[in-house]
């Protein structure tokens, strides 16, 4: 049958989907790389957010209940889960990444097994993928001057999801998906991961600068 036919045809093609763009002088992001990136993130981030919403059941079972990623005052992940900055949106802010992470990952499973997604669909992705990153630096940001304290599992989270959205802005400018030019297109794809590597020391450092004291403190 011809969608038989059409659907091997775009099966074949599709983890090189990333690459449907040139990008002279640097070596292109492949479809692969990015389907196994969705599945390692996104089971890294869904691992991290079940467990502090086991926690924060607990703690609701039991007040007395001391979490397992408290460590010590300032490193406690209670004093994050029990601030009006834990449920933003009314319940447990680790509730939506128990619902989004499996999303990440079912999308890196398909695009291994052959799938080629259309354009919206990578489009809402990393849309959702700006919010949940806008998100992480509003806790970052009243981690470090509000609450005072720093959450482990929220910090395992907080580490993913740069790269979980570099490397779709990478993939989508250097599939044509997100519109640029050329020489932002070889700066992106050549230097990714560059880029990325400056965007973890730079989250280093405002951490440091922030509550470096109190941390060293704390231990």
């Amino acid at each position: 049958m011809t969608d038989t036919g059409a659907t091997t045809t775009s099966s074949e093609s599709s983890l090189d989907s990333a690459n449907d763009v040139a990008t002279p002088g640097s070596r292109p992001l492949g479809g692969r790389a990015v389907a196994l990136l969705l599945v390692v993130l996104g089971a890294i981030g869904f691992a991290a957010s079940f467990a502090l919403a086991v926690e924060k059941y607990l703690k609701l079972v039991d007040p007395n209940h001391t979490a397992s990623c408290s460590i010590n005052l300032f490193v406690d992940c209670g004093a994050a889960m029990s601030s009006w900055q834990g449920a933003l949106l009314g319940f447990p802010n680790p509730y939506l990444g128990v619902a989004a992470f499996p999303v990440v990952i079912t999308t890196g499973v398909v695009l291994l097994v052959g799938a080629r997604l259309p354009r919206w669909y990578w489009t809402s992705l990393l849309v959702g993928t700006v919010l949940g990153q806008a998100l992480v630096f509003f806790l970052m940001y009243t981690s470090f001057y509000v609450i005072v304290a720093l959450c482990p599992y929220c910090m395992v989270v907080w580490t993913i999801m740069w790269p979980l959205l570099w490397y779709q802005l990478v993939r989508g400018v250097q599939s044509g998906d997100l519109p640029a030019g050329a020489g932002l297109r070889n700066i992106m794809v050549g230097n990714r991961h560059i880029i990325l590597v400056i965007g973890y020391v730079a989250a280093v450092a405002w951490l440091m600068l922030a509550v470096g004291g109190d941390l060293v403190a704390s231990f």
